[in-house]
């Protein structure tokens, strides 16, 4: 297993592409291009800087600019193997606002997410950042449609702790089905355990509302997916996730885990295919 700060310099770059504000329901609402740039420099250092630029093109100067020296990874930060990474608040508390970040690598691309949390705990949108490597031409997926998600999907889940305890894993079943027009439901087993929900269907929305934790997924552009509750509770468990389908056969999903108290517990990135 490579180190973190191994795993992290997967991401070195020059990465193009555009930060796109998506509503709580789903709704395209303003994109706008950048350029962010991870490069190495002396005593194994490395430099971020984003440009961020207007609604139209980046003919004019960008609207924001930001540059950074990273020498080591905090500790609200987990690379795994692939690249792939999970940031976001240790802990959840009331009457503060929220967020968490994944970001997925896969060849030339990346796919981004910031999902956002107001202070009452409401879900109040995300950030949607699609990259590619400057001077390729990776294409990029398009929008996420639910039959695209039908189906049994076999992975593999590796999990990372914070405490930087060994991490785990375990295989995964996933099997998503539509019972109507307006329904589906969704069967994950693992570690010996079967848990099953409900989603209403509502265009690229899905609401599960089962429990006292009300969950959405989102089916987003780039072939992305974000699932959240609609509301953080105090002293209620509850995770937050994303998803990328990368193939027609082909999904990563990242999931980041909170403990009854608030507490970031796991980080947890699950690599699977489709079976049928």
């Amino acid at each position: 297993m490579e180190t973190q700060w191994e795993n992290f310099k997967q991401n070195l770059g020059v990465w193009e592409g555009s930060f796109t504000k998506i509503s709580p329901m789903g709704e395209v609402l303003e994109s706008n291009p950048s350029i962010l740039t991870l490069a190495p420099e002396e005593n194994d250092q490395v430099r971020l800087s984003l440009s961020r630029y207007g609604t139209g093109d980046m003919s004019e100067p960008p609207v924001r600019e930001l540059t950074q020296v990273y020498q080591s990874l905090g500790r609200h930060l987990l690379f795994f193997d692939d690249g792939c990474f999970s940031k976001g608040n240790m802990q959840m508390a009331p009457f503060s606002e929220f967020y968490s970040e994944f970001g997925f690598v896969n060849a030339d691309r990346r796919l981004r997410f910031v999902q956002q949390f107001d202070k009452e705990g409401l879900f109040n949108g995300l950030t949607l950042i699609r990259e590619k490597r400057a001077e390729t031409t990776a294409p990029e997926q398009p929008q996420l449609i639910l039959e695209q998600l039908l189906g049994k999907w076999v992975g593999q889940a590796y999990t990372l702790y914070p405490d930087l305890r060994p991490p785990e894993s375990f295989s995964t079943t996933l099997i998503v089905k539509r019972i109507n027009e307006q329904q589906v439901e969704q069967q994950l087993n693992f570690y010996n355990q079967t848990l099953t929900s409900t989603a209403s269907v509502y265009n690229h929305r899905l609401e599960f509302e089962q429990g006292s934790q009300k969950m959405r997924l989102l089916l987003l552009p780039g072939g992305g997916s974000s699932l959240v509750p609609l509301q953080l509770k105090n002293r209620q468990s509850f995770l937050v996730e994303t998803g990328w389908l990368i193939e027609p056969t082909k999904r990563k999903r990242l999931i980041r885990s909170y403990d009854n108290e608030g507490r970031w517990v796991s980080a947890t990135l699950v690599i699977e295919e489709k079976m049928a």
